[in-house]
């Protein structure tokens, strides 16, 4: 798995900057309340798209929660004050203190589907009724655009996707959040070149594909042959759901 305590210095540069928060942010406050009073942003990161949140919504109490303090130092020198270092299974907050909870690109990266059905019940008991979550779906599933780069890494092993609609489905109605809307968005800047994917493949970015591998270096040896090495495919588009705690 890729360590993102070491990816932070350059994490916004490598993976779409300003324009992919942009749309990431803009997402999210289509699904949000308007009128909500305090908003808590799950895995913040480098806080890049929660200022955004934050910046939309001025009269709102917006709090990042994420778990890599390289990360949250990011996050923290945007959002001064307003980021807590916790892990999204365990929530330092009191139920129903937040009127809305938004966890983008998070649950994919859950270990197994009881750490997200776990992420997703911290989510929903720090909601007050009538608040709303919003969480990415699907992750995987995006990122395969056709492209020929999609064509060799097809052969790579599997990992269950615990981010897959129809199980966030689940884990939001065992917890009384009911289908509140979707949306989608594009990742931009995220489109893979041949050299991109890569440096991806070095980096642990492939969960199933570890870095130096006789697999890793297989892939590699197919993906330097393609042709337009520094070409960026096509940005992945991404998917957001809704949901309204009862």
């Amino acid at each position: 798995m890729i360590d993102y305590d070491k990816e932070a210095e350059g994490y916004d540069a490598w993976r779409g900057g300003e324009p992919r928060a942009a749309a990431a942010a803009d997402a999210v406050l289509s699904l949000l309340p308007r009128d909500m009073g305090a908003l808590l942003d799950l895995a913040c990161g480098t806080g890049i798209v929660t200022r955004r949140l934050a910046a939309a919504r001025p009269g709102t109490r917006v709090t990042g929660v994420d778990r890599s303090v390289p990360m949250a130092r990011q996050a923290q020198a945007r959002l001064p004050g307003t980021v807590v270092l916790a892990d999204a299974r365990r929530l330092p907050f009191r139920d129903g203190e937040f009127d809305a909870v938004s966890s983008v690109w998070l649950l994919h990266l859950a270990p197994s589907d009881d750490d997200a059905r776990a992420i997703v019940a911290e989510c929903a008991r720090v909601l007050r009724p009538g608040g709303v979550y919003v969480t990415t779906v699907d992750k995987a599933l995006s990122h395969n655009v056709g492209s020929d780069i999609d064509a060799v890494m097809a052969a790579r092993p599997r990992r269950p996707a615990t981010d897959a609609a129809r199980l966030v489905e689940s884990y939001a109605a065992a917890c009384g959040l009911r289908d509140a809307g979707r949306a989608r968005f594009q990742g931009r800047g995220q489109g893979r070149s041949p050299r991109r994917t890569i440096a991806d493949l070095r980096r642990g970015w492939f969960l199933t594909v570890p870095p130096g591998s006789e697999l890793a270096e297989e892939f590699i040896a197919r993906l330097a042959a393609l042709p337009d090495q520094d070409r960026d495919r096509p940005d992945p588009v991404f998917t957001l759901r809704a949901f309204r705690k009862e």
